[in-house]
């Protein structure tokens, strides 16, 4: 009789997680896209988030520290500096390039090339040997490339070097998410739970951003009023208020994908991540004014269906042959990964469930 009702609560906490999500993600996509509006140093805005998430994941990791009593764990620094830095310097270029290019492109057209990262993380997968060659991948390249074109092709909006620099951020986030694969699933390093992985990554993040901000925007923001110039303490005031909101929904947004992966599974999130294109794409129309023809949305729907294949036959093929990633064991929910790799059971709270007795193991990148 129980079963009903714990399948509802289910229901209900998925539900709850995949709007918490929705919330941290579209929010920050929107909000930065707000800001750059008229604070034009997006890689100094990046800056200031990294500082801000790694503030929130040292105090989070002191809270869980005295909350379970057990030490968090501290890489050595030739760990540190061998192993992470790569990871770190990868994502900070796809972060602070994605920001970037919010001065010149919409909302719209930035969503659509960003989900083009997929073919980038599938052709670094391949040669990093952690995904199996598959013939269907074929397919799923070109749906993705093709409907990027159709989005693309006479689009009154285009913008090419806010283009390129979002495809670029592309380029490099394939390269980020198999390093960080790799990085999270070296049991020796112990930086499966992302609230460590992020307060490691956030420092060598804000050291490999730094040159190219003062490269771009160092001497323009020192002579800014709205910074180092200013002749009132509102304007300051204000400008470090914006920037601290947008660090803390991204935050919010690599804690919501730990909260949905680890009580659900990456499939989950993976299908929330289509969906929550179709959302950004459609609120990006009739909140922001973006004009896109029948062939831009067919164009979208077109990559969407490469999107979905390529999750299906991740699913299909990890129920079917095993896994084909290198997978690490993990006794904790606090230690599943929520950002690339398999959610090894499927909500670790119903393992004592006496309605659901299948064990669900699935492999998809997002």
């Amino acid at each position: 009789m129980a079963c009903p009702v714990q399948f509802l609560c289910r229901g209900l906490r998925t539900v709850g997680l995949v709007l918490l999500y929705y919330v941290f993600s579209i929010g920050i996509t929107f909000y930065n896209k707000w800001l750059m509006k008229g604070f034009h140093y997006p890689l100094f805005m990046t800056l200031v988030h990294l500082t801000i998430i790694f503030c929130l994941s040292a105090l989070t990791r002191q809270a869980v520290q005295w909350w379970t009593g057990k030490p968090r764990v501290t890489l050595r620094w030739k760990e540190y500096l061998r192993k992470v830095a790569p990871t770190a310097i990868a994502t900070a270029l796809d972060i602070g390039l994605s920001n970037w290019s919010f001065l010149f492109i919409t909302i719209s057209l930035y969503t659509m090339t960003k989900s083009s990262a997929v073919l980038f993380i599938l052709f670094f997968s391949l040669v990093f040997k952690l995904e199996e060659p598959n013939p269907f991948l074929i397919l799923v390249v070109l749906l993705i490339s093709c409907g990027l074109f159709m989005f693309t092709f006479e689009s009154t909006q285009f913008n090419l070097e806010g283009f390129i620099l979002v495809l670029l951020a592309s380029f490099i986030g394939g390269i980020r998410w198999t390093l960080t694969q790799v990085l999270t699933q070296k049991a020796e390093l112990g930086l499966q739970n992302p609230i460590d992985a992020m307060y490691h990554l956030q420092p060598l993040m804000f050291l490999g951003l730094f040159p190219l901000f003062l490269f771009n925007e160092g001497l323009s923001l020192s002579t800014s009023e709205k910074l180092f110039r200013v002749t009132e303490l509102s304007p300051l005031l204000y400008s470090l208020f914006t920037l601290s909101i947008g660090g803390s929904l991204a935050f919010g947004l690599g804690f919501s994908e730990f909260l949905l992966v680890s009580r659900t599974s990456s499939l989950t999130l993976s299908i929330s991540g289509i969906f929550k294109e179709v959302c950004t794409l459609l609120l990006a129309t009739f909140l922001m004014g973006d004009k896109m023809s029948m062939l831009n949305w067919l164009g979208f729907a077109v990559c969407l269906c490469g999107i979905s294949l390529h999750v299906g036959l991740k699913t299909y093929y990890s129920k079917n042959k095993g896994l084909s990633l290198r997978q690490l064991k993990s006794k904790s929910p606090e230690l599943e990964l929520p950002l690339l790799q398999r959610n090894g059971d499927e909500n670790k709270d119903s393992a004592t469930d006496e309605c659901d007795d299948e064990e669900e193991e699935e492999i998809t990148l997002h």
